[in-house]
This record gives structure tokens, C-alpha cells and sequence, in this order.
């Protein structure tokens, strides 16, 4: 093998150890990430997925008026939160940060005080809709407490309901990147042997 022969192997090995490790952040979810209300959701379409999210999983028990993350008392903050919670306990998979487009990824931790927003699946809390818990039933700081209803404000969801929300999340576009990355990598590395 001569002297351009080898460094073009050198180089071939190059790209395809570089597509290697960008697959592996990828897949095992190289950097944090947190799922937040976006600022631009309306009120009802916000309750709604914090009732669906402390009903479908998420650790609310933080928001109660005791809670670390009870204050600030906003349904911005709260469905932050829950929201967070939910798609941490889904260890981030694709569509878990959605709720109907009234939520985002966000790259910078929105943590405050006292108030930890978990960064991963282990540290999101306990509790859940297959995890029995001896706490008092939740109530909804951001509704009056006069109101009555037939269902709980936190969701009231049985097993094996359907979600009321479509999977409009744009997770796997991070996926697809990667993919024609390595594609055209792969046709990089063709033309350098040929």
C-alpha cells in the first residue's frame, strides 16, 4: 500500500469512527434536556395536558401547595413541571414532550430555587399510574377548590385509554439527521477509495 493509499484509509477510518460516536450520543441521549410549556399555549390547553400528564404519570405531588415546586402558582410553572416529569419518566422518547403542541424541548435547565427539575428517568420522582402511593388524593392548585367534579383534576385516565393527544413531536428529526450524516459520509468515503 503506498503513502496516498494509506492515508486515504486513514481518513476513511476517520469519518466512519466520527459516524459511530455521533450514532451513540444520539441513541443513548448525549446531552440533557428538559420538556417545558411553551410561552405562547393558552390556559385551557395547558390545564388540559397538566391533567393528563399528573394522570398519565408524571410525579405532581411537587405542585401541591406544599410542594417544593408549588410556587411560582401558575399554570405556566406547573405545566412545566408536570410536563417535564412525564417525558423524563419516558426516558425522552419521541412524542413524550408534545401534549398537543403546548410543549418544548429546552437545552438549559429550568431548575429555580428549590423547585429540581429532573434531568433523566431515574431522577424524576416516583409515583405514576402502576405505582401504587399512600398520599392523599392530588387536587389542582389552579383550579378553585369550590369546583366539583366527577373525575379527578389530574387526569382520572383507566389503563389502556388512548391518549387525546397526537404524537406531533419533532424528536426524530434529530434521528433522521444522523442517518444522512452517515449516508453521505458512507458516499464520502466511496469516492475517496474509488
Amino acid at each position: 500500500m503506498n503513502s496516498s493509499n494509506s492515508k486515504q484509509v486513514c481518513v476513511v477510518l476517520l469519518l466512519l469512527l466520527s459516524n459511530i460516536i455521533m450514532m451513540a450520543m444520539n441513541v443513548l441521549g448525549g446531552s440533557e434536556s428538559w420538556c417545558v410549556a411553551r410561552s405562547d399555549a393558552s390556559y385551557n390547553a395547558l390545564q388540559t395536558a397538566l391533567d393528563y400528564a399528573c394522570g398519565a404519570g408524571a410525579d405532581c405531588l411537587p405542585l401541591q401547595p406544599d410542594g417544593l415546586c408549588f410556587l411560582p402558582n401558575t399554570i405556566q410553572a406547573h405545566a412545566s413541571y408536570a410536563f417535564n416529569s412525564y417525558y423524563q419518566k419516558s426516558s425522552r422518547a419521541p412524542g413524550s414532550c408534545d401534549f398537543s403542541g403546548t410543549s418544548t424541548i429546552a437545552q438549559t435547565d429550568p431548575s429555580y430555587g428549590s423547585c429540581v427539575y429532573p434531568s433523566s428517568s431515574s431522577s424524576s420522582g416516583t409515583g405514576g399510574p402502576n405505582t401504587p402511593t399512600t398520599s392523599a388524593p392530588m387536587t389542582n392548585p389552579n383550579v378553585p377548590s369550590s369546583t366539583t367534579t366527577s373525575s379527578p383534576i389530574f387526569g382520572g385516565l383507566s389503563p389502556g385509554m388512548n391518549t387525546p393527544f397526537t404524537d406531533n413531536s419533532k424528536a426524530p428529526s434529530k434521528e433522521l439527521a444522523s442517518w444522512f450524516l452517515i449516508f453521505f459520509s458512507s458516499l464520502l468515503i466511496l469516492s475517496i477509495i474509488s
